[in-house]
């Protein structure tokens, strides 16, 4: 078990002014894990403090030394892969294979993206007489989330590092061992003192705090819809800038002229069972022409009834539990929601999967068909392994359906014709959309439309938030009247 007394505030660990442990539970076993400490708003200030200290400092700094320390804490990373892996499995259930590859994996890959990007990117611009300067917003703090937990710390500090700005960490409560052995690299790296902080505590005292407090010009959060719109409403009392990465009900719509329909539909499904439906951007409403949904239905049964679960601690390509117990039932009333509402069970459902430790919080993976868009299993986020099948009847009614949704995160289509599955995607109202199969891009932007949320995080758009834009105008201009005249 791991068991931290300490936060990390101003280059140094010390005691916290708050009382009492969180206590990280596996979903798997449901053993305690580990212990970190519970921050109060008195740490709050302690942590922001240091932040706005080192701000000046920092944001003087050229931009290769911060591309070197990044270069650094990527090459950190790297060298604790097996660790970082090893521990968000126990955290969150990935299989360890997985949590290497995607956990661990992102966030060395991210983080080795920004030292470049730094190196490129023109901080001042002229604008005629004009010197348009692209400078570090100040302090900034971070609110994250269980189900990618360092991969999107990673997104939101490596692109402020580079910026200039200063930061405060909170990660959740859920998921905070891996964030522990991130501040520990900061520390290895020498990064200065008071540039980044990390506290632990809950979302209604350490997270209030934060995204309200008067010295923190921006806050970035991944999450709920419901929690972005808090941090939101809190923030606003102080003018602050605000960046939300939230939820997604992401439609993949599948074309009638697709070449392999088969392999559409099962490349599908199993991108939604990835980390178990745990990911914002997950593609769970699937659309199919009526004349061939049977033909899917058939695919995405297979691919759920031919899933294997198991222990995530051990080595393989099979899916673990979801996060937490909690977690699992918040799922399963779901499933439970969509039999209710008359929707095709094609695989899984609420049963429990045989032949599994009864204690960990397994969902089977689970396949609706005939689902209609005015259903909950269809307008809801149920963050878990559950694909739901529309059929639609044309083209216009699948962009009509895909865009009948209060969220806009991502999206994909599948076409015969490509230039055709371009011109569907620009119809979608959604912030990226993959064609064919198009891959993650870490130099492109991620973010959505909608409650979806607001900002963009990756590659060079990822500095945009945290950079503010000043105009220095010299003499010489033309005035605007001279030259009407």
């Amino acid at each position: 078990m791991k068991t931290y007394d300490n936060i990390y505030i101003d280059g140094k660990w010390v005691k916290p002014s708050g009382q009492g442990t969180i206590e990280v539970v596996s979903p798997y076993s449901q053993e305690v894990i580990g212990t970190v400490p519970k921050g109060n708003d008195d740490d709050v200030n302690a942590a922001v403090a240091a932040a706005k200290a080192a701000f000046p400092a920092w944001a003087a700094t050229s931009v290769e030394e911060r591309a070197v320390y990044i270069e650094k804490l990527g090459e950190a990373l790297a060298a604790r892969e097996a660790d970082i892996g090893s521990t968000i499995s126990q955290e969150m259930g990935m299989p360890v294979t997985f949590a290497r590859m995607i956990q661990a994996g992102l966030a060395i890959n991210i983080t080795k993206t920004y030292p470049d990007i730094l190196r490129n990117y023109k901080f001042d611009e002229q604008l005629g007489t004009t010197t348009v300067a692209k400078e570090p917003i100040g302090v900034c703090s971070f609110i994250t989330p269980w189900n990618y937990p360092l991969y999107l710390i990673i997104a939101k500090v490596m692109p402020a590092l580079a910026a200039g700005c200063t930061m405060v960490l909170k990660p959740s409560s859920d998921t905070p061992l891996n964030a522990y052995i991130f501040a520990e690299i900061v520390e290895e790296v020498g990064l200065p003192a008071g540039v980044f902080n990390m506290l632990t505590g809950s979302g209604s005292v350490v997270g209030e705090a934060l995204s309200g407090h008067p010295d923190v010009e921006m806050v970035s959060i991944t999450g709920s819809t419901e929690a972005g719109a808090r941090v939101g409403a809190n923030a606003a009392q102080t003018i602050k800038r605000v960046h939300q990465e939230l939820g997604g009900k992401s439609a993949n719509i599948i074309l009638d002229d697709v070449e392999d329909f088969a392999g559409a539909v099962s490349a599908g499904v199993q991108g939604v069972m990835m980390n178990c439906g745990q990911t914002c951007a997950a593609l769970t409403r699937m659309l199919v022409p009526e004349s061939r949904k049977e033909e899917a239905y058939a695919v995405a049964t297979a691919v759920c009834n031919g899933a294997t679960l198991g222990d995530p601690s051990e080595e393989g390509m099979h899916l673990g539990p979801v996060s937490s117990k909690k977690q699992q039932g918040v799922v399963l009333d779901y499933i439970n929601k969509g039999i209710a509402e008359g929707a095709k069970l094609l695989a899984g459902g609420p049963d429990f999967p045989e032949g599994l430790n009864e204690k960990g919080a397994f969902v089977k993976p689970t396949a609706f068909g005939d689902v209609t868009n005015d259903m909950v299993i269809a307008q809801e986020e149920i963050f878990g392994p559950v694909i739901c099948i529309l059929p639609y009847k044309d083209e216009a009614e699948a962009i009509k359906i895909a865009n009948d949704s209060e969220f806009g995160l991502s999206g994909a289509v599948w076409s015969g014709d490509e230039d055709r599955a371009v011109r569907v995607a620009r119809q979608i109202r959604t912030g990226q959309v993959a064609v064919n199969g198009g891959g993650f891009n870490p130099f492109a932007p991620f973010g959505g439309y909608k409650k979806s949320g607001n900002g963009r995080e990756l590659g060079e758009f990822g500095m945009v938030d945290y950079l503010e834009i000043k105009a220095i105008n010299r003499p010489g201009a033309p005035s605007p009247l001279a030259a009407a005249e």
